[in-house]
Formats: C-alpha cells, sequence, structure tokens
C-alpha cells in the first residue's frame, strides 16, 4: 500500500509520529495508501526549513520569482490530466469536474506571474518641497495555508502562488482525506526550481493544525473549511498574533423569479447543487422559488434530477460521483430523513438509488416546500441534497437570504435587468450572480463570502490576496539641497 509522506526541505521525508490516516478511493470504499500525521516536532521542522530559506527568497528578485512560476504554470498544465485523475481518485467528483477545478488553480497560478506590475507600489513626487513619497510592499516571512478535502489542488493554489510570489515561504497542511493532489502539486513546484524550504508540506490532522496556529514563527495563516474549524482557526491564530483569512461554511440561496426561463434556472439549480456531489462551498443549497414559477420550476428540477447519472468520477458518462466518506454519505443521508419528518416533501430521495460495489454513494435529492425552520435549512449539508423553499415575492427571498447565518454566494435567474441590478444592491452576500448559479469571481478578483463564511477581514486570492500576504511600508526620501551638492548638476555658483 502507498505511503504518502511529508514534503520537507526539498525532501520527501517519512514521518517518526507512528501515526498514519487512512486514504480510500470513495468510488469502490477500498483503502488505497496511508498518509503520514505529523507530530508537534515535525511541524516545527517544516518551520524551520521555510524559516531559513526566507532571507534568501525574499532578496531574490521579482524577475527570478516570475520565471520560476511561469516554469511552475507550465508543469502544472501539462500534467493537469493525471492531477485530475489523481483528484479524482481520492475524492470522487468526475474527472470533467476536477479538469475544471486544475484549470481555475491555474488562474491563480497565472495571476501570481504578474507579480511585477500586482507588487508595484505608489510614488509621489515632490509631496513637499524636496521629498517624494512612496509605498512598497514587503513579505511577512513563513506562511501557513491550511486546506480542505473538497478541492485539494485548486484550494492550495488560491494561496500559495501568491504567498511564494511576494516573497514569502510556505507550508501547506492538506485535508488527510485525499493528500495526493497537494503532494502532486509539491513535486511540481519543486520540479520547477524552486529552492528547498520556499514550500513545505506537512500532512495531519488536528495536532498539526494546532501547532501551526501557534507556532510562533508563523506570520499568516489561510484557511478554507468548516465554519467551526473557521473559528477556532481563526480565534486561535488571532491570539497568537498572526493574520488570520478563514474562509468558512455556506448556504447558497438561488432566487428564480416569476419571469425567469425555467430550463434555465433548472439546468443551473441541478449542476449547482449536485456537481462534485454538492461537496462545495459556492454549492447552491437552496431554491428561492418566487411566486407561480415555483410549480413548473420544481418539475424541472425533479426531471433532470432523476435522470442524473451517478457513477465513479473515471467514468466519463458520470455526471456526480461519490461523497468523501462512508461517514458522510450516512450523514448526509440522516438529513434526508430528517427533512422528511420535519414536513418537507420528498420530490427525489437520493436514498432509494442502488449502487454496485461498497462506493460512497448517495442519490440527489429535492425537498420541496421547506421552511426556515427545519434542520435541512439550518444546517450546512454539504452534500446532494437540494431544497425548495417557496415565497411569495422578491423582498420575501432577500430577506431569507438576509435571516442566513452564512452569506457566501448568492444568485438571481430573471429576464428583468431592473430586478438583477436591484438584487446586486440588495442581498446580503460576497459574491452574486446574475443568471449564473455559482459565481466564482475569475483570478484577478477576489473570493470570500459575509457573515459566518468569513472570518477575517481579507478575501482569499486576486488583489485581496495579495495584500493579505504583503505588508505596506512607505517610505518619504529627501535629498541634499541640489544647489549644494558635490556633483555638478549645471546651477548657477556665486
Amino acid at each position: 500500500m502507498e505511503q504518502i509522506h511529508h514534503f520537507i526541505g526539498g525532501e520527501q521525508t517519512p514521518s517518526t509520529s507512528g501515526r498514519t490516516g487512512p486514504v480510500f478511493n470513495p468510488a469502490t470504499g477500498l483503502q488505497t495508501a496511508q498518509v503520514d500525521l505529523a507530530s508537534v516536532e515535525e511541524v516545527d521542522a517544516a518551520v524551520a526549513s521555510a524559516a531559513a530559506a526566507f532571507p534568501g527568497w525574499r532578496a531574490t528578485s521579482v524577475a527570478g520569482r516570475v520565471k520560476l512560476m511561469f516554469k511552475f504554470r507550465e508543469l502544472v498544465d501539462r500534467n493537469a490530466a493525471e492531477l485530475a485523475r489523481t483528484i479524482s481518485a481520492e475524492h470522487g467528483k468526475t474527472e470533467a469536474d476536477a479538469s475544471g477545478e486544475v484549470a481555475r488553480g491555474l488562474e491563480n497560478i497565472e495571476y501570481a506571474c504578474g507579480i511585477a506590475e500586482t507588487l508595484a507600489g505608489r510614488f509621489t513626487e515632490q509631496a513637499s518641497t524636496g521629498i517624494d513619497v512612496y509605498d512598497i510592499r514587503q513579505p511577512l516571512g513563513v506562511c501557513a495555508g491550511i486546506t480542505p478535502f473538497n478541492f485539494p489542488a485548486m484550494v492550495p493554489l488560491w494561496m500559495l502562488p501568491n504567498a511564494v510570489a511576494a516573497g514569502n515561504t510556505f507550508i501547506l497542511k492538506p485535508s488527510e482525506k485525499d493528500p495526493s493532489a497537494s503532494q502532486m502539486i509539491v513535486e511540481l513546484f519543486h520540479e520547477a526550481g524552486f529552492p528547498p524550504g520556499v514550500l513545505n508540506l506537512v500532512h495531519g490532522d488536528k495536532v498539526a493544525v494546532d501547532r501551526l496556529l501557534n507556532h510562533p514563527d508563523i506570520k499568516a495563516v489561510s484557511f478554507v473549511g468548516s465554519t467551526p474549524v473557521a473559528r477556532h482557526v481563526h480565534e486561535t491564530a488571532n491570539a497568537n498574533g498572526k493574520r488570520v483569512q478563514a474562509l468558512a461554511g455556506a448556504k447558497n440561496h438561488m432566487v428564480v423569479l416569476p419571469d425567469a426561463d425555467v430550463d434555465l434556472a433548472a439546468d443551473a439549480a441541478v449542476s449547482a447543487a449536485f456537481g462534485s456531489a454538492g461537496e462545495r462551498c459556492m454549492a447552491i443549497s437552496v431554491v428561492a422559488a418566487v411566486g407561480d414559477i415555483a410549480d413548473p420550476l420544481v418539475e424541472a428540477i425533479r426531471a433532470r434530477t432523476e435522470v442524473l447519472k451517478i457513477g465513479p468520477g473515471n467514468d466519463p458518462t458520470s455526471e456526480m460521483g461519490p461523497l468523501i466518506t462512508r461517514e458522510h454519505r450516512d450523514r448526509v443521508a440522516g438529513y434526508i430523513g430528517a427533512g422528511e419528518s420535519e414536513g418537507a416533501e420528498i420530490v427525489v430521495d437520493g436514498r432509494r438509488n442502488e449502487f454496485d460495489g461498497d462506493g460512497f454513494f448517495l442519490g440527489a435529492t429535492v425537498l420541496d416546500r421547506v421552511t426556515p425552520s427545519m434542520s435541512v435549512y439550518r444546517d450546512e449539508i454539504f452534500g446532494p441534497v437540494l431544497v425548495i423553499v417557496r415565497v411569495d415575492s422578491y423582498r420575501q427571498a432577500v430577506d431569507l437570504i438576509a435571516d442566513n447565518k452564512w452569506g457566501n454566494g448568492a444568485a438571481i435567474f430573471t429576464r428583468d435587468g431592473g430586478a438583477a441590478r436591484q438584487f446586486q444592491f440588495d442581498v446580503d452576500a460576497g459574491m452574486v450572480g446574475i443568471n449564473v448559479p455559482i459565481p466564482v469571481p475569475v483570478a484577478n478578483f477576489s473570493f470570500g463570502g459575509w457573515g459566518d463564511s468569513l472570518f477575517g477581514d481579507t478575501h482569499m486570492y486576486g488583489p485581496e490576496g495579495l495584500r493579505f500576504f504583503t505588508k505596506g511600508k512607505v517610505v518619504t526620501s529627501r535629498w541634499p539641497d541640489p544647489a549644494t551638492s558635490t556633483v555638478n548638476l549645471g546651477f548657477p555658483t556665486n
């Protein structure tokens, strides 16, 4: 059985902790590997490696950093298909979904390749007589990224390219559930020629996370995961004087107005709810059907959901794969039963799907006539369960979103430009889609929600991500009066 090790100081580093975690193929239910789980001492070794590499890396020219980042980008692009297969084999998502994940990660490497422009400061000549003022942004030092299972390639690439291009060194702690994609990324990074210690990889569980949050040499922590863990990361890292950005859970709403194209809205709802088996923080979890569109919309969603092809991610005909673990599959199935007992109407029951083998499969589920008091509405299920709430008006739909504790993303489907413009003004969410169900920003913008979807002040990647991994410095400069210079500058003399 494959053993997945740490990567410290430019080398594969077997663990000495004596602890390992299982890695499964969710489509078969079979264990395929064991991953090392780091001890405190192993995290310390990674931090020491990053700290030792920082002075030299910070002194490396921007041009030199960019040259290596371009090489890294080309290697990831060249190996994109293999990376997608690796993601699919350990996460379960279809290879088409995984390929899309790699493509979005590549966008962020490309943004980091433009660091010479994005890192440039401002300059004011003659701000006062004989005085120039300019600002610069400088790296923080050793930074860490703690990333989730649902995007094992994309989320690390939200963090490390900007951090490293800006002159920091970095420690990546990926999910122990599907670690091989992150392992492959780190190997490609070093193949590109980055110096040892600039990027280190430690696998682990809470022991590793807590040591990263408490280690005095780590200056910033970037995190994506569940709301309870995000709150813990934010509070602990802040208490230890670190910068922290912690992206958390979501319950994303899609408002469908009576004038919307029913087929377009139904296609969007199904793909956004059930892609990647609903295991993504930008998945549509709630459709708010306004007025008379509810009945035809529910019927259109039902028809599409019932014919959804569910199977292994490496089957090109599969439209949805399994969930990440057996325990999570069973937890999601429990919510379907809870929704039914609380009075929701089951339109499509994914528990009735039958699958060969022992994979972690669950069919796509649609629940209608859900109310905000039900657990299927209140909780982040993080699985293939779409709930439909019927409301009478646009205002009720907007208030529904505002009353929810999360504010990651929200979408509206309508043919009315005025209604769409009003929605982007009104809605309490950090990312908004207009006839777009999953409004993940492109790499030159930044990703982040509101409310309990974000702990910390800065969003991820793009301009805000770059600011997170740098600190500002303002320089006020004055030189001797040119008329008194020892160099002949052509000024008249007495």
